[in-house]
């Protein structure tokens, strides 16, 4: 250990101190030892620290930070030197405000649509998400603030995300869910990581010795710290004992004292809880003496924030060359979202921003001589379409030359606490597309939202901007791709289905209320569409530009041990810009089960007009392996590989074969994951094939156990009486200019909240809780003992 001196100074009760929360954001300092407390907040694109004497959680009860484009956007962006430049003006707001660790990036695999939190994380391919989170964890804590990965791990749904178990098998759990994570891990060392509320195949997260001691410390070497999702703690001895380090919030004391009992009777080995104290003081180690910082410039950070944010948008569609815009034509903007702008998600990551620019108010003072006039089409907090805004736009958009429709998902449909239901855009939105395109035949659609969409009418619209949620200057931004000033140079992250019955995991999607079976595999996103020949509306890479790029001159050839892959890419057209050059390796004729092709390396350069620029790529062992169950590693399999080049995953310009040797001979996967190009249709006994064993029941509703959630219990009179009173607690703390959005929240989290909550919630001890599981299993005596114990305990 490298605190030894330290510790054995310690304290029992001093030591397990360390290891909770002193409060919802702090961790406990020991003053007698000079061991200072450190400072948390959420905040991947952007702090949300909360501000001083406020109980409420609302974005306006945190400190003005400045709103980055968050990740769906920096995936978008395909660009590793911009996302080490946003992570590290997030340091830098950090330092001025105290912060030591920033809660973030978040990193996992986008496998559904539906997910609501997918705008938080990167994408849909384990190592773009690997690459570009390595480049942000390493610029943040290079500026000494740290990081927090997470949700560690095969977190993928908001639904019962607090209690359901992922049943996944080691090969699809390795190379999709995991790798992202690895490769952080290898390559930046984040000082803690987080970990995920739900349990992979069978044990909770937090208490989960094969994916914690295993994997993450053994397999990985990560000698950092772990720490809980808020809340997230199952049963803290078994957490120590899987080597979870910090359980955050405050326990207020009950876990603290549990830990002290467990270890004067012998359950657990001191030398445990020591590892931990160690970990955590080179934490406290690594974030150095509390010092002030100056403050940062608001509008130089307000000016980035704009620029980060056009470099993420993705230009889908432009037909005729729409854009960019000419000034001297009328143009009509139509859509609430010009006024009162989608520019990120809620929940947890919400930020209260230092400056909001809106689109009505920036066009008419950049553009103070165009021709530009507005309607809202729809009201951002109705849950219906208007009528009467439709018809209002439908003749405001006859009087213009160009139609420009702000459309999306609003707050109430997408949001971090529950999953979306539909493709579709929030109610209204693609009525209103439908009535503009039926009188005008220049619309072009603007897309904020934070995962993919529906479009079913694409064909009828001259062009497509897909925006995500750019963050707080994401209005500028957005003026400077429409008329020109920035070429768009984003690539999509993930896949646009035309359909959601397309995606593979829709028919396992959320799955049962305790368990969710990734019964689809290795086919998430490109991986199935590709090798189930499926068309999607927009496949993984694609992105316009207001130029043309050529690629000449393929040349792929062994390196020693690697492989060496060169080419010429030009610029043809009239315009400087940027283009993502895409490397997928696909075997020929495999034997073991494989995606038909999968990224393994990609170059984002920029080229003057008539420039041409030679881009190289060097492959490892690593680019042509999978994971092989029997060898516990991962192996390559003997035969030829295309090395494929593209400008996204269905437009594949090169493709030229190499012969690589095999380590190990691989067995055939099952009959329906082989071949998928008449439908895929996985049989539960061909999953079992790959799980390596049968797979588990889900659990039984009863009988209750502190894991039951509310929905559980919401038929019986004491659970009526439970959420009646955690409603009236939660909602004197919401915001409320967001009373839709956050009662939608509040709902969804009570359907998943277990009872073990209820002492953070609702005020109530251990011994309460369990006495009303007691009761509500009928098991009277027992709940008057715990009922007892409650009274004794002082």
């Amino acid at each position: 250990m490298k605190h030894a001196s330290i510790i054995k100074n310690m304290t029992l009760e001093e030591k397990v101190s360390l290891l909770s929360g002193h409060d919802v954001w702090h961790t406990k300092a020991v003053e007698r030892l000079g061991i200072r407390r450190l400072l948390m907040t959420d905040g991947p694109h952007g702090l949300r620290k909360h501000a001083e004497n406020t109980v409420e959680v609302g974005i306006h009860e945190s400190v003005p930070a400045t709103c980055f484009p968050p990740a769906v956007n920096l995936a978008s962006s395909w660009d590793e030197t911009l996302v080490a430049d946003v992570a590290r003006h997030i340091a830098a707001e950090a330092k001025a405000e105290g912060v030591d660790i920033v809660l973030g990036p978040g990193i996992n695999i986008k496998r559904h649509p539906y997910n609501g939190r997918n705008f938080e994380y990167f994408s849909e391919d384990p190592f773009l998400t690997g690459q570009l989170a390595s480049a942000f964890v390493n610029a943040m804590q290079n500026e000494g603030v740290g990081t927090s990965l997470k949700h560690y791990a095969a977190n993928n749904q908001e639904t019962k995300r607090m209690v359901i178990d992922t049943i996944v098998d080691e090969r699809t759990l390795r190379e999709l869910y995991l790798k992202g994570f690895e490769m952080v891990v290898k390559q930046a060392r984040p000082w803690t990581i987080m970990c995920s509320y739900n349990r992979v195949n069978g044990a909770y997260m937090s208490e989960n010795p094969y994916m914690l001691d295993d994997i993450l410390r053994k397999d990985w070497g990560y000698d950092g710290v772990v720490v809980t999702d808020w809340g997230a703690i199952n049963d803290r001895v078994s957490g120590l004992k899987a080597t979870l380090d910090l359980e955050m919030p405050s326990s207020k004391g009950i876990n603290d004292q549990a830990v002290a009992d467990a270890i004067r009777a012998g359950r657990l080995d001191e030398q445990v809880l020591d590892q931990a104290v160690d970990r955590l003081l080179g934490l406290i180690g690594q974030a150095g003496a509390k010092v002030d910082h100056p403050a940062y410039d608001r509008d130089a950070h307000h000016a980035f924030a704009r620029k980060a944010a056009a470099d993420t948008f993705v230009l889908l569609k432009n037909e005729d060359h729409i854009l960019p815009l000419d000034t001297n034509r009328k143009i009509a903007i139509i859509g609430d979202f010009a006024k009162a702008p989608r520019y990120q998600g809620s929940g947890s990551s919400q930020i209260n921003p230092t400056h909001l620019d809106t689109l009505s108010d920036l066009v008419k003072t950049e553009y103070p001589d165009l021709d530009v006039i507005f309607a809202r089409g729809y009201d951002v907090n109705q849950t219906k379409a208007d009528e009467r805004l439709m018809t209002e736009a439908v003749e405001t958009a006859r009087q213009a030359d160009v139609v420009i429709v702000l459309a999306g998902l609003t707050d109430v449909t997408e949001a971090e606490g529950f999953d979306r239901d539909t493709l579709s855009l929030s109610p209204g939105h693609d009525l209103l597309i439908e009535r503009l395109t039926a009188v005008h035949q220049q619309v072009v659609v603007v897309l904020s939202n934070g995962a993919p969409v529906a479009m079913p009418w694409l064909e009828k619209v001259k062009g497509v901007l897909e925006c995500y949620l750019g963050g707080q200057a994401q209005a500028g931004a957005l003026l400077d791709v429409l008329f020109g000033h920035v070429n768009p140079s984003g690539k999509l992250a993930e896949t646009f289905p035309k359909a959601v019955e397309d995606v593979p995991s829709h028919a396992f999607f959320p799955g049962h209320p305790r368990q969710v079976v990734y019964q689809e595999g290795l086919y998430v996103g490109y991986r199935y569409f590709c090798t189930a020949e499926v068309r999607p509306l927009f496949p993984f890479g694609h992105g316009l530009s207001y130029t043309q790029f050529g690629y000449h001159d393929l040349k792929v050839f062994r390196q020693d041990k690697n492989v060496k892959v060169t080419l010429v890419v030009s610029n043809d057209g009239e315009r400087a810009g940027k283009e993502v050059v895409q490397l997928y390796v696909a075997k020929t004729d495999p034997v073991a089960y494989q995606p038909a092709k999968a990224l393994k390396a990609w170059r984002k350069i920029h080229l003057e007009p008539g420039e041409r620029q030679t881009v190289s790529f060097v492959l490892g062992q690593d680019a042509f392996a999978y994971y092989d169950v029997e060898t516990s590693c991962f192996e390559i399999e003997d035969g030829q590989y295309d090395i494929q080049i593209g400008r996204s995953a269905d437009d594949i310009v090169f493709a030229s074969p190499i012969q690589m040797s095999g380590t190990h001979a691989p067995k055939p996967g099952p009959v329906s994951y082989l071949d998928i190009k008449q439908g895929f249709a996985p049989t539960d006994e061909d999953f079992e094939r790959l799980y390596g064993k049968r797979v588990p029941r889900p659990e039984k509703r009863r009988p209750y156990t502190r894991m039951s959630t509310l929905m559980d219990v919401n038929k019986t009179l004491i659970g009526k009486l439970i959420i009646r009173k955690i409603k009236h607690e939660m909602r004197k703390r919401i915001d409320s200019s967001k009373r839709e959005v956050e009662s939608k929240m509040i709902r969804e989290l009570l359907s998943n909240l277990p009872l073990k909550t209820l002492t953070s919630f609702a005020g109530v001890s251990n011994h309460q809780v369990d006495g009303l599981i007691h009761v509500l299993n009928h098991r009277y005596g027992k709940a008057f003992k715990s009922f007892r114990r409650q009274k004794k305990t002082p």
